[in-house]
């Protein structure tokens, strides 16, 4: 497309819509400028006065007096682009909306699904003579031309072609500086919106410039486009405007701020416009007396409907940490951008459909469990990831807090760590957007113990030991390996873990041992094998190491992490839910997603969240692995015994499906984990303080216990029993 230019410098370009709008001021004129604009549009007087009769006539003398050659090389057509379109973020359903997000609050809808009422008042508003003219009305550029020289009140004679190729050079303007080219008022502006509004009603029907238009126009208080307004302002669809309402949206355009009916000053000019277009549709004859009539005496609106916008708006609180995980990880992609900025700009301005993972059902239920054990106001946080094995959707997300912003008439209490309470700072509760189950920002995660010894059973098998490796075990180990002398359970210099009871000796196996959580077992274990072997499994299986000193440990110091099989990593409930997933999916490890599916408005199906999952461990190692994790939470091994053992025994009985999985707790019982799962679900649960992990409070398992193993019963209510595969089948 080749560029508008004046003097020899560039005003507007071929380039892309720019999602953000640029504010404008009015240009300060010069008296000398003045005069030469009235030298130029007295030369193009006699010209457009022509043109009542000879339209092609008139376009000859623009071309004179604007130059021939300048107007010649003006482009013939305008690079048609979509203005900014809100996303809309849906649960797995694909029809219940979780959150809208844009940065200017707009949806494009086809022309029948306008109500004519509102096509009517809009060319009744702006353009009577839009159906007869071909994208310039030359008659009313003479009279506005005569009536503007002669001090009447200004007019500005664009037809509604006209005002669409404005706004469209407008979107696609990539710089202020264009912006205001598009806009200026000047008549080389004037001229290039005539050329491009006689191309464009060659291109399109009426109908088309039509719906662009009522698509593209700004109707104040955030309301961008019929759709927006419809919402705004009346909180129901285009199609069902009725005359008072569609004479009100169209007396809007010609000033949003000056005819805000939301205003005391706009409100009775407001009224006046929209009796003012309720007038012209009668004598347009697009509506009877009585109609004018009942929609003069119908009331105008004096407020507007408060239309969400991100995260923080959602309707449903227990949507809000999912929906902040979706944004995060759109955030992530590099598809969407080279940076978050980008990225940010494309979901709140493109127009997508965005379906996600969510499962209500599992998302209601995981959200009911959680507050079954303690309350929004609770100091100590009981947090609930659920995951699909075999695609990595991520079906839920809940927690015993509001997702939404503290309000300083509200605000939350100071914080449990002394430090922090000392300095102001304010805890996470109720109210927190801190990403407390999946982690980012400045969450890197909680320690939730023995989960972590399923990694270490992975790497024995993949090395050639076998469910039934033996160790006879003591109540306490003191490691010839690992000298963690800086550690908890320290002595002499070496690394010697005790069990939680001093019953706990002897010899166990894999079934035995994991059923019974024997932490003497697990630390040899994994002097047998190597701890950066068992670090390994546990980043194939997207353990994040989001402390740099782990990180640091974990890539540099492997070999010597003696505790790490105890789960003195941080991670959160939906890494831990993923990696026991992972087994669940025959040892396939699927990067998690919150997408189902996502849709341009264009209507083309992308590719990114699709499942992106590779075989990270032997199916086989997968299946012993959840053999012998049936013993934790009561259910039967198939290929060996687990002799009663079951740290969480009550979770078969719950679920009453064949299940796997495994409890963890840290020292002092700070936190309290449990994972439970099924082949068709996996249901991670942390109790933890979010805020200060010194806390001295005890984390208990008949918390998160029954929150965890009541929603994977929730979930498979109704489904058949899907056993387990063995080995080799």
């Amino acid at each position: 497309m080749v560029a508008l230019r004046r003097n020899g410098q560039r005003l507007i370009s071929s380039v892309n819509l720019a999602a953000v709008r640029f504010p404008l001021r009015r240009r300060d004129r010069h008296p000398l400028t003045n005069m030469s604009s009235l030298v130029l549009c007295g030369l193009l007087a006699g010209v457009v006065v022509a043109a009542a009769a000879l339209p092609g006539a008139a376009l000859s003398g623009l071309v004179a007096k604007a130059s021939a050659q300048e107007f010649a090389q003006l482009p013939s057509e305008i690079k048609q682009q979509t203005s900014p379109q809100m996303s809309r973020i849906y649960a797995s359903d694909g029809k219940t909306q979780l959150a809208v997000m844009y940065d200017e609050y707009r949806s494009d809808v086809p022309l029948k699904e306008i109500s004519p009422n509102m096509q009517h008042a809009i060319v009744a508003a702006e353009d009577h003579k839009f159906y007869e003219h071909h994208g310039v009305d030359f008659k009313g550029l003479a009279r506005a031309f005569v009536n503007n020289q002669s001090g009447g009140s200004q007019q500005g004679a664009s037809t509604l072609t006209m005002q669409v190729v404005r706004m469209s050079l407008s979107y696609s303007a990539s710089s202020p500086a264009e912006v205001v080219a598009a806009t200026a008022k000047t008549s080389e502006r004037k001229v290039a919106e005539m050329k491009y509004a006689l191309e464009l009603e060659k291109q399109l029907s009426k109908e088309q410039i039509l719906e662009r238009y009522l698509n593209i126009a700004p109707f104040g208080n955030r309301a961008y486009g019929i759709y927006a307004a419809s919402q705004v302002y009346f909180g129901k669809k285009p199609k069902d405007l009725d005359v008072a309402e569609a004479a009100l949206l169209a007396g809007m355009v010609r000033g949003t701020t000056y005819y805000d009916p939301t205003t005391a000053d706009g409100y009775p000019r407001a009224t006046e416009r929209r009796n003012y277009v309720v007038n012209d549709l009668l004598s347009l004859k697009f509506i009877t007396a009585d109609q004018a009539a009942k929609a003069k005496a119908e009331k105008v609106p004096n407020k507007t409907r408060s239309i969400g916008n991100g995260c923080t708006s959602v309707s449903r609180n227990d949507w809000g940490f999912f929906c902040d995980y979706f944004q995060r990880w759109w955030l992530s992609q590099p598809a969407f951008g080279d940076n978050e900025y980008d990225r940010e700009r494309r979901l709140k301005s493109g127009g997508y459909k965005i379906v996600t993972t969510l499962d209500i059902n599992a998302q209601k239920s995981a959200r009911k469990r959680v507050l079954e054990q303690r309350s929004d106001n609770s100091v100590n946080a009981v947090l609930l990831a659920a995951v699909q094995p075999g695609t990595g959707k991520v079906l839920a997300l809940a927690a015993n807090r509001k997702f939404k912003l503290p309000t300083a008439a509200s605000p939350n209490p100071l914080s449990s760590d002394p430090k922090k309470k000392k300095a102001g700072v304010r805890a996470t509760y109720p109210n927190t957007t801190n990403p407390i189950i999946t982690g980012g920002g400045d969450i890197k995660g909680y320690q939730a113990g023995s989960v972590f010894k399923m990694f270490t059973m992975v790497a024995a098998l993949e090395n050639g030991l076998d469910l039934d490796f033996t160790i006879n075990t003591t109540a306490r180990y003191i490691s010839p390996l690992y000298r963690d002398s800086a550690a908890p359970a320290a002595c002499n210099g070496h690394y010697c873990p005790s069990n939680s009871s001093a019953k706990e000796l002897g010899p166990y196996n894999m079934w035995t041992g994991f059923g019974a959580s024997v932490n003497t077992y697990f630390v040899p274990l994994q002097e047998q094998v190597g701890a950066e072997k068992v670090v390994d499994v546990a980043r194939r299986f997207g353990v994040q190491f989001r402390e740099k000193t782990e990180d640091d440990l974990a890539t540099k110091s492997a070999h010597d992490w003696g505790s790490f099989t105890l789960g003195v990593s941080a991670s959160t409930p939906l890494d831990i839910a993923n990696a026991y997933a992972t087994l669940a999916a025959d040892g396939k490890y699927c990067v998690p997603t919150p997408v189902q599916e996502i849709t341009t408005h264009e209507g083309k199906k992308l590719t990114v969240g699709k499942p992106n999952c590779k075989q990270v461990t032997k199916p086989d190692v997968a299946r012993k692995t959840i053999d012998a994790a049936r013993c934790p939470v009561g259910d039967s091994a198939q290929l060996g015994s687990c002799a009663g053992t079951g740290t969480a025994k009550g979770a078969r009985g719950a679920v009453g499906h064949p299940i796997f999985g495994k409890t963890g707790t840290t020292d002092a019982e700070k936190t309290a984990s449990l994972v439970v799962g099924t082949t068709s679900i996996v249901v991670a649960g942390y109790m933890v303080n979010p805020d200060w992990q010194a806390h001295s409070d005890q984390m208990k398992h008949d918390v998160i216990n029954p929150a965890v193993w009541n929603t994977v019963g929730d979930y498979m209510d109704g489904k058949p029993n899907e056993q387990f595969k063995k080995p080799g089948e």
